[in-house]
């Protein structure tokens, strides 16, 4: 009966390290304009990587519509609290995980009344990243999007 429950313990400790030691999002993720609505962006990627204790890095590097090259990253955990943001068009962030493959997020500029807040999606097949949020943007005037990435 002990042989039995040692093995059953290290089976299931197999299948819980598999499970969460993944995440979903940590990828290069490239913006698909032609699937994405309305957009401002030429294009952008986004590398995300796992880098200690629970920490996330994102790698972000866009054209948009208006010339402006950008490059920047940011470090968050998934546990709802505003972490800072610099050389990027919010100043803080702040995300949780719904699931293995949602997250939701909340950016803010202080100063601007830039405010946004939606969703990570990572599809079943983990081929596509969607992105939606609404907010009011830099302008003070309210918008919405969907921003879709396929990963590389």
């Amino acid at each position: 009966m002990q042989r039995k429950l040692t093995k059953l313990l290290v089976v299931v400790s197999v299948i819980s390290v598999a499970m969460y030691a993944a995440d979903s999002e940590v990828e290069i993720w490239k913006f698909n304009p032609a699937k994405s609505s309305p957009s401002n962006l030429k294009s952008r990627t986004e590398v995300i990587e796992d880098i200690s204790d629970g920490r996330m890095k994102v790698t972000r590097t866009e054209l948009r519509e208006d010339g402006i090259n950008r490059t920047f990253s940011f470090t968050f955990k998934y546990d709802g609290k505003e972490y800072p943001v610099t050389g990027g068009t919010f100043g803080t962030i702040a995300q949780k995980r719904l699931d293995a493959n949602t997250t939701t997020f909340e950016v803010k500029m202080t100063g601007t009344g830039y405010h946004a807040s939606g969703t990570f999606t990572i599809s079943k097949d983990g081929k596509t990243r969607t992105q939606v949020d609404k907010g009011i943007g830099q302008n003070g005037k309210p918008f919405e999007l969907i921003r879709i990435y396929d990963k590389q």
